[in-house]
């Protein structure tokens, strides 16, 4: 049978349940990708589902960084018996097809133009584990064992990543590496490894970083002297938020005295939120909130009460698929007139519309310096993949973005965060 070969040149697509922990496992193997010097650019796809629907994960491995989905499947990890069919058709023929084979198929469900992978990941969970949450968490880091047999990333990588992970944390650090052994070893003894796909260990990254656009975005904030984040968890713009959080504790806290230079408030609702934001901004801090478009619609009286009072205060918007409820997760621009004109009287807001995770840290950054200079409130319009613009692969591409990419960090060499006592 036909068999595709490359070298550094692949899409891999994960097809999961959603709320079963896959995520994170998936974007380990992406991120192990890149820590062999291969550049990657995943996407990760998650329509408007809650637990136990439909998501997909897409990983486009070629040493040219091109950030565009290629169009068709090399390599499928079927996880999701609910999305078979439509899965399988993706794959492009020669293509491989990796599942679970703890339960037998009929032949009517394959395909005769690719190649079979099966694993038995189900029966060696149980066996493994007896907890039902550890059988099912400890599945996607089985199967990314079993990958980095089949495409010869090397495993070191993996356990790096872990060990940054959970560092301080023994207990699930070794947890995660036994499984990880797990799979690998055995894709080693029953399967056929390598693949006619493989990655081999290159030097094409270069002087790039591996982010999402609210990742950045919220680094840029810290960059841009925010000392205080009020914030109510929303989709898709938690994140934001949760990584201020971690980049305030390594960048706004005193070495000398270990006091924290920050204040992040979690408010009751979104008005709340931007309240205290506000409030924050009138007696002279830096400050922010994050939101989706419900959000918007739900502080539009004091986005107004800010642009009367002259108070400077930044809103980065994540946008959903619509103002108000939407298309919750779905990549729009649609909160444009909604963020625009938000209050109860005559205004026109200042926007600004990053393309990319590069964009989201350097504009979340100015917004707060325009924000000062006008008094005035200014919103960060983002959306779920932080990106509206990829590089065009020929007529195999395809316009759709992704969320997270290898981002070049030259731009941010010599600069510093500010601090709180330098913002105003």
């Amino acid at each position: 049978m036909k068999k595709i070969e490359s070298v550094n040149d692949c899409v891999v697509k994960f097809a999961n349940v959603n709320g079963s922990g896959s995520a994170s496992a998936n974007e380990l193997f992406a991120r192990a990708i890149l820590r062999m010097g291969v550049p990657v650019s995943p996407r990760n796809i998650f329509p408007s589902n809650i637990q136990g629907l439909p998501t997909w994960y897409e990983v486009r491995v070629n040493e040219t960084g091109y950030l565009g989905r290629r169009g068709g499947v090399d390599l499928m990890v079927a996880m999701n018996p609910q999305t078979w069919d439509n899965d399988l058709k993706e794959i492009e023929s020669g293509g491989y097809l990796f599942y679970d084979n703890s339960k037998p198929l009929p032949k009517s469900k394959f395909r005769e133009d690719i190649n079979l992978i099966g694993m038995p990941l189900t029966e060696i969970c149980n066996t493994t584990y007896s907890d039902p949450r550890q059988r099912q968490l400890f599945k996607n880091i089985v199967y990314v064992g079993a990958l980095s047999a089949l495409l010869e990333i090397d495993p070191a990588e993996i356990e790096k990543l872990f060990s940054e992970q959970y560092k301080g944390k023994e207990a699930l650090l070794q947890s995660n590496v036994k499984a990880l052994r797990l799979g690998r070893d055995y894709a080693q003894q029953h399967l056929s490894c390598p693949l006619g796909i493989r990655i081999r260990r290159s030097n094409k990254v270069g002087n790039r970083i591996f982010v999402d656009g609210n990742s950045a975005a919220a680094l840029g904030a810290v960059y841009g002297g925010a000392t205080v984040c009020a914030w109510y968890p929303i989709t898709p713009s938690s994140s934001l938020a949760e990584a201020f959080i971690k980049h305030c504790q390594k960048l706004r806290v005193e070495p000398a005295t270990g006091r924290s230079r920050y204040a992040i408030v979690q408010g009751e609702d979104e008005l709340a939120s931007v309240g205290i934001a506000i409030g924050a901004g009138w007696n002279g801090a830096r400050a922010f909130t994050a939101t989706s478009g419900p959000g918007i619609s739900l502080m539009t009286e004091f986005i107004g009460l800010a642009y009367f009072a002259e108070i400077p205060v930044v809103l980065i918007d994540v946008q959903r698929g619509g103002p108000s409820t939407g298309m919750p997760t779905r990549t729009q621009q649609s909160d444009l007139l909604s963020c625009a004109y938000a209050s109860h009287g005559d205004t026109k807001h200042v926007l600004l519309f990053p393309e990319d995770p590069t964009e989201c840290f350097h504009f979340t950054a100015q917004a707060f310096d325009l924000a000062e200079r006008l008094q005035a409130p200014v919103s960060v319009m983002t959306n779920t993949g932080a990106c509206s613009r990829v590089r065009h692969d020929g007529p195999r591409h395809r316009h759709e973005y992704p969320s997270v990419r290898a981002v070049p960090v030259g731009r941010y060499q010599g600069l510093r965060p500010r601090q709180g006592d330098e913002s105003r």
